[in-house]
């Protein structure tokens, strides 16, 4: 699987692992940076990841920033792109399997790496649910993306 990968500068120190251990098990990662802790703009690497993401260019993305909420809320303005902020493990099953989420976020503030490393294999060996009641929830959130988010040009 490729995944994009994008971080601000609370993010790069657990940006590097968690892509070490994606790497490690055979993934492919296409890093939009930063790649120090220089202080920057996440937008400036966010946007391009998410958008490498709604364009099919990479299948999944992880995003790390300080607390994670700005990550997701620039990911979510792109359509196709449902991006999940996770805080632990059981949120990040919930995430893939209740929701199809195609992006996580992490606050590399806000939790360790060891929690992290847990909710990205998690999340990344998470598949969603197929019965009929999530399918149709999962397609009505994709409805709701088509009719009012930023097409990808």
């Amino acid at each position: 699987m490729k995944i994009a990968m994008a971080n601000d500068h609370a993010g790069t120190k657990l940006k590097q692992e968690i892509k070490a251990y994606l790497e490690s098990e055979g993934h492919e990662v296409k890093d939009f940076g930063t790649y120090d802790e220089e202080s920057c703009d996440l937008s400036d690497f966010v946007y391009p990841a998410a958008k490498a993401v709604a364009t099919g260019e990479c299948d999944r993305g992880i995003f790390v920033d300080g607390v994670g909420y700005g990550s997701a809320m620039i990911a979510n303005k792109l359509q196709g792109i449902f991006a999940v902020v996770c805080q632990d493990p059981f949120c990040a099953a919930l995430a893939r399997q209740h929701n199809d989420s195609n992006v996580l976020c992490l606050g590399g503030k806000i939790i360790g790496p060891a929690i992290a490393m847990e909710i990205v294999k998690t999340w990344m060996h998470t598949e969603p649910l197929t019965a009929e009641k999530y399918q149709r929830r999962i397609q009505k959130v994709k409805a709701i993306d088509a009719a009012h988010c930023v097409p990808v040009k």
